[in-house]
């Protein structure tokens, strides 16, 4: 049986990117040796690391001026590094979820945190909209997709001082305008690759203006001076992103993948908008187009363990909801084929029928 894969992460991949890096752990660049056992610092592998920020300056349209960084630790130690390089005195945080929360938590051991907006109190069901960015602040961060909760902010926000994006879960679903960031970063185990790399887009007028001392592997400055090759670098996960990079380069680039995402998102959020049985969980304005979280109406509660598992009778993996919301989550990343969200659809539909 066919699955259908809406794991929110690790998730789907292309099969343009297994393939390719499958044959790459065979025979890399007809070295005859493995990707996973050849030097780092040869010529083949040194080629994936220029290719790799390339293709990301390319299909970002990255300006002048900014480093691509391919780093070790998740997206959880950005939640540390990026105080450790750009907080002086003060910060101010969006908060809008988990991670959101996470990296308020980690900026806190810096200096003063200002939180200027929360949605917590309402389970994050929506992102705050009435806040003030204090002038003053280092940098405004913010978590552009709440994997978790299922809202999204798909614009680049305008504020008076650096903004740092924490874009995990949504980069490369929308054009981004890179000169209003100082950071972009994000782990790379949703539209990117496999878990083990995390890519930082950072600013590098922004960096070495803090007092403190910064440990060597934390410093920004180290990894963009030496390329992402201070150390020996996730190579796999950073050699199965350079394939996923072209396939979306022959896919059309990333207005074609925002077309795509939704498309896929519009499809599913109006078959929850019509369905007797389901019903979104995040405010409408403020829906996720990679992320779709959505429960049993009330009345219907006891029948989410036999949705489930009526729908993995139908090969459908990986949408349980996250215990905080609980119900389901359908993960859309670009890779995701339409033919599977029509397939959760007919499910939905079906089990709907039934009862």
């Amino acid at each position: 049986m066919k699955k259908h894969n809406f794991y929110a992460g690790p998730s789907i991949l292309s099969e343009y990117t297994l393939t390719k890096t499958a044959e790459a752990i065979k025979d890399f660049a007809g070295t005859g040796l493995s990707i996973l056992e050849i030097s780092h610092r040869s010529k083949e592998f040194t080629a994936v690391m220029d290719e790799a920020e390339q293709l990301f300056k390319e299909l970002l349209d990255i300006p002048e001026g900014y480093k691509v960084l391919f780093l070790g630790g998740g997206a959880s130690t950005q939640f540390c590094m990026v105080p450790f390089n750009l907080l002086k005195k003060k910060a101010a945080y969006l908060d809008t979820g988990t991670w959101a929360n996470k990296a308020i938590k980690e900026a806190k051991l810096f200096g003063e945190v200002d939180v200027v907006a929360s949605s917590k109190a309402d389970n994050y069901t929506y992102v705050p909209k009435e806040y003030t960015v204090p002038a003053d602040a280092d940098y405004f961060h913010i978590t552009t997709n709440n994997t978790i909760y299922g809202t999204e902010i798909r614009k680049d926000l305008d504020v008076c001082v650096p903004l740092v994006a924490d874009m995990s879960s949504d980069i490369f679903s929308r054009p981004i305008d890179v000169s209003k960031y100082d950071v972009i970063y994000g782990g790379a185990q949703k539209n990117l690759a496999p878990a083990g790399v995390t890519f930082v887009i950072v600013k590098e007028d922004a960096l070495g203006k803090v007092d403190r001392a910064i440990p060597t592997m934390l410093n920004y400055k180290t990894h963009a001076e030496k390329g992402s090759m201070f150390n020996t670098p996730p190579v796999l996960p950073i050699y199965a992103a350079v394939q996923t990079l072209r396939w979306y380069k022959e896919l059309g680039g990333v207005k074609k993948l925002e077309e795509m995402d939704n498309a896929k998102a519009a499809k599913l959020y109006d078959a929850i908008d019509a369905s007797k049985l389901f019903v979104g969980t995040a405010n409408t304005e403020d829906r996720s187009i990679m992320n779709v979280c959505f429960v049993m109406k009330p009345e219907y509660a006891e029948l989410e363990k036999e949705f489930n598992e009526f729908a993995s009778t139908k090969g459908i993996v990986g949408i349980k909801g996250h215990r905080s919301v609980g119900g389901f989550r359908a993960s859309l990343y670009n890779a995701l084929p339409m033919e599977s969200v029509d397939v959760l659809i007919a499910a939905m539909k079906e089990f709907e029928k039934n009862h």
